[in-house]
């Protein structure tokens, strides 16, 4: 089954003919059974109304609704909670995304990857976001290794058991690519058409790419040091202490040979700060470490791809 999860926020004028497009793509017998989940993220205009309607009137709609809004990485964890299809598709409900492009997808797929991103390479959107989201999608690239043109593309298939693995909060839905990617799973994109929106309005402004970054640091360091929080704690605060120690040494030789006093002198107050902080760190990686050590599960540390099993034995003999 193919299950398309959609969240919805504040997209009544468009939800109807999305459902138009998507059954009408969907309805290629070649592609299979299909749902539709609906996760109407805590819309104030007339959402729900609209999926409700056109619930009533195709049995393949699954809808979920939210008391209040709690973000898209929300509205897509429970859509993948609620998918029964072993291949997901993520899209906006705003007719940005174009539902003809749902077959190339599942080819790629069938080429033996596990997740597939869309790649708006011609966009509909003004200069100011485009420029900002090529610098970032550059840098999410360089320093994961994931290597895709468009990170924020909410146009993407998984196979189900990516999402069963990885888990999403916050704002890190645009980032589930990366963090399959960590755990050895095989990402692709392709191209994809970008429409112009036709209704409502974008829900991004300048602060999504200051979330962006910081949301990227986590990521950082979930996919590098999450099992080793001390490597890059401890390695920080190595290297403090270290400069520290070799200040402190360097003014105790001013002393030694009678360049006094030394206590009104700067490098030794950062020489002070720098064991402080650098001893500081070392301390909270060791925390970090035991707090790992506690909460990691076996699952956790391995991705498994493919199991062997023995045949049942036959009790009879």
């Amino acid at each position: 089954m193919i299950s398309v999860v959609i969240p919805v926020y504040n997209e009544e004028g468009s939800l109807s003919e999305l459902h138009r497009q998507l059954a009408s793509v969907l309805a290629d017998g070649r592609l299979g059974p299909h749902e539709l989940v609906f996760v109407d993220d805590g819309s104030t205009d007339g959402s729900w109304r609209t999926i409700s309607e056109i619930s009533r009137a195709d049995h393949r709609i699954r809808a979920i609704r939210f008391r209040r809004n709690f973000g898209k990485a929300a509205a897509l964890t429970a859509g993948f909670q609620a998918a029964q299809g072993s291949r997901v598709f993520t899209m906006d409900a705003d007719l940005q995304d174009d539902p003809a492009e749902i077959p190339r997808f599942l080819a790629k797929l069938d080429e033996g990857f596990d997740v597939v991103s869309g790649w708006k390479k011609v966009r509909h959107d003004p200069w100011h976001k485009v420029i900002p989201s090529r610098i970032f999608n550059a840098m999410v690239s360089r320093m994961t290794g994931c290597r895709l043109h468009d990170h924020n593309c909410g146009f993407k298939a998984y196979r189900a058991e990516v999402l069963r693995e990885v888990g999403i909060y916050g704002e890190l839905h645009r980032f589930v690519p990366v963090l399959a990617h960590a755990r050895g799973f095989r990402v692709s994109e392709i191209v994809v058409t970008h429409r112009a929106r036709r209704h409502g309005r974008s829900k991004y402004g300048f602060s999504r790419f200051m979330k962006g970054f910081l949301d990227l640091l986590t990521v950082r360091f979930l996919t590098g040091f999450r099992q080793r929080p001390l490597h890059i704690l401890g390695g920080a605060g190595l290297a403090l202490t270290s400069v520290g120690v070799l200040v402190l040494l360097y003014m105790a030789g001013l002393w030694v040979a009678g360049e006094r006093p030394i206590g009104n002198r700067p490098p030794l107050l950062y020489a002070l700060a720098f064991l402080i902080v650098g001893v500081q760190l070392l301390g909270v990686g060791i925390l970090a470490e035991m707090v790992t050590s506690y909460n990691i599960r076996p699952g956790d540390t391995y991705s498994i791809a493919e199991r062997l099993e023995p045949p049942d034995e036959d009790p009879e003999g």
